[in-house]
């Protein structure tokens, strides 16, 4: 069966599980490898989605002139103003 690629939702969610996993130690060195594996190539596929989401975000902020520019998120923290 064909793998179904997951969202980045999906894909934090996975990698959450595959921590848990490693953290409790319980299961057996080839496992813990194959989660191991399973787990880099999700962090690698999630941050090929946000290098994407970022161009994205690049192409839709534009300037005056309508040529595109980059602008610095803000924080919006708790206690700033």
């Amino acid at each position: 069966m064909a793998e179904k690629k997951m969202n980045f939702e999906q894909s934090i969610s996975r990698l959450q599980e595959i921590v848990s996993a490693l953290e409790r130690g319980d299961a057996p060195l080839a496992d813990s490898l194959k989660l191991f594996e399973e787990g880099t190539k999700l962090v690698s596929s999630c941050t090929k989605m946000l290098d994407q989401a970022e161009q994205k975000v690049v192409k839709l902020v534009k300037s005056a002139d309508g040529t595109p520019t980059e602008e610095v998120f803000a924080s919006t923290e708790e206690g700033e103003h």
